[in-house]
């Protein structure tokens, strides 16, 4: 692993971290779901998961085109639309 990260470039390096991060957010709207569902007593998707999946979302997808993924990419995009349609529901409806 160490090999591998002192063959890499510093924009490499820039973008696998964003990679992680991406991931790491688009993960965490799980265990945030479940915290926040836990403490309501019933299952509930709360608004910020899905700013955790635009967010992640982003940031994969930065990094899928950074590696040109064209599998990545794809799925990345249908879902960040997806995500953005549902906070626009959300909004709608409030108002």
């Amino acid at each position: 692993m160490i090999e591998y990260l002192n063959n890499l470039s510093k924009i490499e390096i820039i973008f696998l971290i964003i990679g992680f991060i991406g991931q790491g957010l688009f993960a965490s709207r799980f265990i945030y779901q479940w915290i926040y569902s836990e403490k309501n007593k019933q299952s509930l998707v709360p608004i910020g998961f899905w700013y955790l999946s635009i967010f992640g979302g982003l940031g994969l997808l930065t990094y899928a085109i950074f590696r040109m993924d064209p599998v990545i990419i794809t799925g990345q995009v249908f879902g960040i639309l997806i995500y953005t349609r549902n906070l626009v529901l959300i909004y709608k409806k409030k108002s």
